[in-house]
């Protein structure tokens, strides 16, 4: 087996250290591409109006080659399948994301979008995070990934489908298949002004949900304990909606 790993927390972040420590005892090879620095919430963003500088990784050891990009976390898979290895991964794994992506937050996540665009590419897919700041155990989520994988692997998912893994802090009860939850952002435009009296902008926010007793999703299950496994995919269309809009008298 052959493993691509990629994050959004940089390539020294201590996520994806425990990934590649863990994936190189059970694969063949792992390849790495990752920012070289923070890149959270960048979402399914691509760098096309600079070029893209890259540098080798060096100290991964056997087993593993590695490159480091100045880009977004789309842009560090799109390279290396495009352009940095010879071979097609058979998976493709982002993170360990360090603190949650539950709800809306998977459309901002550069973490989640990594393993869009491993998922865009054919690859099977899966975006794993620790659904906390604190108390945050990485080898114990990168164990729990390594134990998933045979079973991704023995029943693929439903081409357009990833799988998105939060991991809660302390002691795991269990695991749930959940949805995402309804989550929104309460104060989030802080208005400032700098030492020159220029007025800026900082975004921020105190995350909400109404869904936090919810067992069925993703942010239910991991405040009571349990990793969250939510089926995403790709395709957007709400097929439903396209029989009702044929009924729209729209002329042209």
């Amino acid at each position: 087996m052959k493993v691509l790993l990629s994050n959004d927390d940089g390539i020294f972040a201590p996520g994806i250290t425990h990934l590649l420590k863990c994936f190189k005892e059970i694969s063949d090879f792992v390849y790495v591409t990752a920012p070289d620095r923070e890149r959270s919430a960048t979402g399914h963003s691509i760098t096309v109006h600079r070029p893209l500088r890259i540098r080798k990784a060096t100290q991964l050891g056997d087993k593993a080659r590695g490159w480091i990009v100045d880009g977004t976390p789309a842009d560090c898979v799109k390279l290396a399948l495009e352009s940095l290895i010879d071979e097609k991964p058979d998976l493709m794994i982002a993170g360990i994301n360090d603190g949650p992506n539950l709800g809306s937050d998977v459309l901002y996540s550069g973490t989640v979008s990594a393993a869009v665009e491993g998922l865009i590419n054919g690859i099977p897919s899966l975006a794993v995070s620790l659904a906390t700041w604190d108390d945050a155990s990485y080898e114990y989520a990168a164990r729990f990934v390594v134990d998933l994988v045979p079973l991704l692997l023995q029943n693929p998912l439903s081409p357009g489908t990833l799988l998105n893994v939060n991991v809660p802090p302390g002691e795991v009860r269990g695991v749930r298949f959940t949805r995402l939850c309804t989550l929104c952002y309460t104060n989030a435009i802080h208005r400032r002004t700098d030492p020159r009296g220029r007025e800026y902008f900082w975004m921020a926010g105190q995350p909400e949900s109404p869904d936090t007793e919810d067992e069925g999703t993703d942010i239910g299950a991991v405040r009571q304990g349990y990793v969250s496994i939510t089926p995403l995919q790709i395709d957007l269309t709400h097929y439903q909606m396209i029989e009702e809009l044929k009924k729209w008298p729209i002329k042209v």
